[in-house]
Formats: C-alpha cells, structure tokens, sequence
C-alpha cells in the first residue's frame, strides 16, 4: 500500500481508538463498582440500543472479513455462513431470548444453577464459556493481524504480533475500565460505523454493474477460473463425501452454536425486562438480516472486480477480499477515491474487531469471576472483589487469545468462528435448552451435558486436518489427522445432547419438581426476575 493509505488509514484508526477510550472514561468515571453495573450495564439500556449493541457484537471480523473472502474465492459455497449466521437468530428468538433474561443475572451458568446444584454446574458452564469465547477471541486477532498487514504492506510476523498485541491491550482497557456500558456504547458506535461502509459498498459495487445482479455473477464466474460451477454448490464442499459431511457439520455448528455463545447471552440481562429483550432480538435481526444480504454482494463484487487470484495473492484465506475491493471501487491504488475508501474500510474493519472482542473478553471475564472464582472459594465473594477478579481475568484472557492468535494467523477468520461455534452448540446448546425444557434434568445431567459437548469437540478438533496433516493445517509438518471433518459439530452436538440425557438417567438424584415449576414459572411469566 501506499504510504497515502497508510497515513490516512492510521489517522481514522487512532480517531476511533482515541472516541471509545473516551467513551471507555467518561463511563468509568461514573460507575460505582457494582457486578450490575460491571456485567450488564445496570440493565438501563433500551431494546434498540440493545439491539444495535448484540449487531455490533455478532458482526464480527468473521463477518466482514471473512465471509466476503470466502464466498470471492468459493462462491456459491461461501453463503453457507451467511445463512448460518442468520438463520441461527431465529433459535435464539423463539428458545432462549426471553427464557434467558428471566431466569438469570449475568451468565449462562446462572440459568442452569437456578434449578442444579450450584457448584459443579457453575464450575462446568464457567469452563466452558471461557473456551468458547477463547476461541472466538483468537479469530478477531487474526482478522486484526491481516488487515494491519495489508495496510502497512508488511507481511512479516513481527508486524502481526505487534498488531495482536496492539489490540490484546485494547480490549482488556475496555473491559477492566468501563465495563458493559463502555463495551455497549462501543458496539453501537461499531454497528453504525459498520453499516453505513457495508451500504455504501454494496451500492458501489451494484452501480458497477449497472444494478444488474446477473451480471455481477456472470462476471464473478467468468473471472474464478471455475465457471458456472462457481454459481452452483460443490466447488468447496462437493468434491467427496467427507466434504458434504463438512458441509453438514459447518450448517449444524453455525445454527445451532449463537444460542450458546457468552457473549451474545450476556447481552439480554442488559436490559430491564424479558420483552425489552425480545425486543432487542427483533432490532438485530433487522440489522444483521441486512447485513449479510450485503456481504453477498461484497463477495461476489471482490470475485468481479477484484479476482479471486488477487485475493489470494494478498492473503491466502481470503480475509483482504473487502478492502481490495474498496480500493478498486474507489478508482484504484493510485486514485484520491481508492486511498480515502481503503482507509475507511480497513478503520471501520479495525473497529469492528475491537468492539468484538471488548464484548467477548467481558463475557469471559463475567464467566470466570462470576462463575469459577464465586464457586471455588469456599464462601460467596463480595461483589467488589468478584469484580476485581474480572478485571484481572480480562488480563489472563487476552494473553492467551493474543498467544492462539499468532498461531492461528494463516487461516480464514469466518471458519476459526465456525469452530467456536461448533463448541459453543456441543457444550452450551444442550444444558441450556436441557434446563428450560426437560422436567427431569439433574445436576449429574448437566455437567455431563457440558463436557460430553465441550471435550469430544476440542478432542476433534485437534485431531482434524486443522492442526495437522495438510499444507493448510496450523502444524503442516507433522501428522497426527484421525478426525476427517474440518468441523467437528456433527459429531459433537449430539454427543452433547446425548451425554446429557445419559448423565440424567443414571443419576441417582431425584430432580426437584418445585425448582422447575419455579424456573417455569420465572422463564415465562418474568416473575421473580432481577
């Protein structure tokens, strides 16, 4: 890159940088060190501030970045996350939304304990929120560490550590400084930023053509070197049946995994009632419906215009696909258009990934002292030093995501959060839905569900061609593949689902009719809510 885009893309950088530590500030100025406020923000904010906030937080690097990148150089095959993304609103609308903010306080943990024996069911959901948000954490750093590669024209990996690092710091500000109010605003700040690029690109992009969408995926084949076969499904995930099982277990992960993310979860004890946070979901299915309808366009306008040899050229993941588009979109490398639109598109990247990962590292901060420190001390903490605990576990976390994040630095962002979300529908999915809906569940149940979930897919993972055995794996020089699939979700959700249901019925425990008629009552009428 020129060193116009760099100053330029440098200076909007450091002007979103220096209005959320303002923001970051200003709130921690008034805050009173409360778990309320630190962990939902004294659950003030409206459902269309709440809604704009969950956008900010769920359209991630993965989003923009990623899955852009892939459908430039997979096509048709590349929508798959767009749809999983989406669809999977429609689980937390209708299942968890409502049942979620009625019957806990701060975690995902709280929900099930509130009919379980506390202890061994907080410790099981705090460990594995902790990993789930662990691994969505270490896409955002790799999404940071190619689009500051790309800007500064550096591709060596002392320049994507220190972009890692960089941003490692930042979020753990946000969190220890403001807390859910801070990270709020930032995620509503993120999510304007972040729709106001997406829409003018995509009206770019369709003028190009003349609003001609048969056109621009005419032209989008034409220039993949696959043809019509660019168009049609297949050409990723059709070359054999370990590839369609793949397409499988990436579909079941995506829709079924955002009911079980932390983060997202954390988001609904924010606001006052149970319908503010229906109503939050109804707001950011709007937003992210809209969204990735554009980010199609994206793709399919980088395989156009840009060509998926250039996108692989830049980056072989496909994570650069969006700003070499805007560049080209703005008159080319050279041109006064392409440096302004470059600029604001790899700034409005960079914000989105620090607004992501402020809301994650929160969640898995909340999950630690809320859930780990609270259980394992022999006597309940007080708010403040529980509190204090998550400022300081926002420290462990972002050392360890920073750490997975240069290792993890060659691969597409969009797929490293379908393995988070893969462990977040194994390990999450199945004891929450468990404890809402089966009279019957036990204490013995849960915590099987959660680790029959969460350790068969870890385990698979590492033993897939993700970690080792192909050119593409984090290790390639070693071979230790004995998992097919690139995804474990097809065999790991109804392992979780399953060990659940066989923890419950060699349980010795009786489970207690009066807690569910209490949880039942609560999830749905909102009575006794906090």
């Amino acid at each position: 890159m020129t060193g116009n885009h760099q100053t330029l893309a440098l200076v909007l950088f450091s002007a979103f940088i220096a209005v959320t530590l303002g923001i970051t500030t200003w709130v921690s100025r008034d805050r009173h060190g409360s778990a309320e406020e630190f962990y939902a923000g004294g659950r003030l904010f409206s459902p269309m501030e709440n809604g704009f906030a969950i956008a900010g937080d769920y359209m991630s690097a993965a989003s923009f970045l990623g899955i852009s990148g892939l459908i430039a150089l997979f096509g048709y095959d590349g929508l798959l996350y767009s749809v999983g993304f989406l669809v999977a609103w429609l689980v937390v609308l209708f299942l968890v939304a409502e049942l979620v903010r009625n019957c806990g306080r701060f975690t995902l943990a709280d929900v099930v304990a509130a009919r379980m024996s506390e202890r061994p069911v907080r410790i099981a959901a705090g460990t594995s929120s902790v990993t789930v948000s662990v691994l969505y954490l270490v896409a955002q750093m790799v999404g940071a560490g190619s689009l500051v590669a790309l800007l500064l024209g550096r591709t060596s990996a002392a320049a994507q550590c220190w972009t890692v690092v960089g941003v490692g710091a930042l979020m753990v500000i946000y969190v220890s400084l403001g807390g859910m109010r801070a990270t709020t605003w930032i995620q509503i700040v993120k999510a304007v930023l972040l729709l106001g690029g997406t829409v003018a690109l995509t009206a770019l992009v369709l003028v190009r053509f003349h609003g001609d969408f048969d056109r621009l995926l005419l032209t989008a084949a034409d220039r993949s070197g696959h043809g019509n076969a660019f168009l049609a499904p297949g050409l990723k995930y059709g070359a054999d049946w370990t590839a369609r099982f793949d397409f499988i277990s990436l579909g079941l992960a995506l829709v079924l995994g955002t009911a079980g993310l932390p983060h997202i979860l954390s988001r609904f004890y924010t606001v006052p009632t149970a319908r503010a946070a229906r109503r939050s979901v109804v707001w950011s299915i709007g937003l992210i419906g809209g969204f990735y309808l554009m980010t199609i366009v994206l793709g399919f306008g980088a395989a156009a215009i840009v060509g998926p040899q250039a996108v692989r050229e830049s980056n072989a993941a496909g994570n650069t696909a969006v700003p070499l588009l805007a560049l080209d979109l703005g008159g080319g490398a050279d041109s006064t258009g392409g440096t302004v639109l470059f600029a604001v598109v790899a700034a409005v990247a960079f914000a989105t990934i620090l607004a992501v990962v402020a809301g994650i590292t929160l969640a898995s901060s909340a999950s630690v002292a809320h859930d780990l420190y609270a259980s394992l001390r022999r006597r309940r903490a007080e708010p403040r030093s529980e509190v204090a605990v998550a400022r300081a576990a926002a420290v462990g976390i972002g050392v360890v995501a920073i750490a997975l994040g240069l290792l993890a630095r060659d691969l597409n962002v969009a797929f490293l959060v379908g393995l988070a979300f893969a462990v977040a529908a194994s390990a999450n999915l199945p004891v929450l839905l468990y404890s809402l809906f089966w009279r019957g569940f036990t204490t013995r149940g849960a915590v099987y569900a959660v680790y029959g979930g969460l350790v068969p897919a870890l385990v698979l993972v590492v033993l897939s061609p993700v970690v080792s055995g192909s050119p593409e794996s984090l290790f390639p020089g070693v071979d230790f593949q004995y998992f097919p699939l690139q995804n474990p979700g097809l065999v790991s959700i109804p392992l979780g689902f399953l060990a659940g249901w066989f923890g419950t019925v060699t349980s010795a425990e009786v489970a207690d009719e009066a807690k569910h008629a209490e949880t039942e009552v609560r999830s749905l009428t909102g009575a006794g809510a906090v």
